[in-house]
């Protein structure tokens, strides 16, 4: 499915190099700007700076006059706005409308959508003034981000940063990072050993009275299988307990 973020009138530099950012960020690279206020945008000091070495996502991007131009290969219009408009397409957050979008067979006929699109494009309108009328009625929804109600106005790479998480999101994701190696957990012996040698340093110390320990050291050994204590861990712990030892020793000297 063709994915395409549409940037309307543009007035800020930094916003489409913030933009394109976004995108590479969220494994996308279609970008186009419908008529921006710098002809030169793409190759501005400020967007280079703000995309952040997305710089294939600006050597790819288009500028075009109109929206009409932009919208080839998309069958799903997405407008992005704080206000709902009258007479305008339904609005839904991006979550509820993309597990919409998604669906395959009767939930998505239910919804008037049809299900897998060829190609969805995200639509933006200017910092100033944000989308036109026009524009969010041509659009098949209108997506609003849950805000503060009493602060709703989010930055335009902000905004284009949510939608594409979002988007990528209900694509299936990248899955995490990858996992450390993981070290295996330390045997029953090494930590009854390591037990045996704490044991003998909380006595030097005076903290455990070998004549009356009540439940101290079965406590310390259950706290430590929950901690499912590593080999490395191990040595750290009988590093401490021989340094006690050899603390306790020269006080007694």
């Amino acid at each position: 499915m063709r994915t395409r973020f549409i940037l309307i009138e543009t007035s800020h530099a930094g916003n489409v190099g913030g933009a394109a950012r976004a995108l590479k960020v969220m494994g996308f690279d279609d970008l186009v700007l419908v008529s921006p206020r710098w002809a030169n945008v793409l190759r501005r000091e400020e967007t280079i700076q703000r995309a952040s070495g997305a710089t294939d996502v600006l050597a790819g991007a288009r500028i075009v006059d109109t929206l009409d131009e932009a919208l080839d290969g998309i069958s799903h219009l997405c407008a992005t706005a704080m206000t709902p408009r009258d007479f305008g397409p339904p609005t839904r957050s991006p979550r509820e409308h993309f597990q919409q979008l998604l669906a395959d067979g009767p939930a998505a006929a239910e919804g008037g959508i049809p299900a897998r699109p060829a190609g969805v494009a995200f639509l933006f309108g200017s910092e100033r003034f944000g989308m036109r009328n026009e524009d969010v009625y041509r659009c098949h929804v209108c997506l609003s981000i849950p805000t503060n109600p009493g602060f709703g106005s989010l930055n335009l790479a902000a905004a284009v940063q949510l939608i594409a998480y979002d988007w990528r999101l209900a694509l299936g994701g990248f899955g995490g990072a990858a996992a450390q190696s993981v070290r295996p957990v330390a045997d029953a012996a090494a930590v009854s050993g390591m037990l045996a040698h704490l044991e003998q340093a909380l006595v030097a110390i005076g903290f455990l009275d070998p004549a009356a320990p009540k439940k101290l050291m079965p406590r310390l050994n259950q706290m430590f299988n929950r901690a499912a204590l590593q080999e490395e861990e191990i040595h750290i712990l009988r590093g401490v307990a021989k340094a006690m030892l050899e603390t306790a020793a020269r006080s007694r000297r």
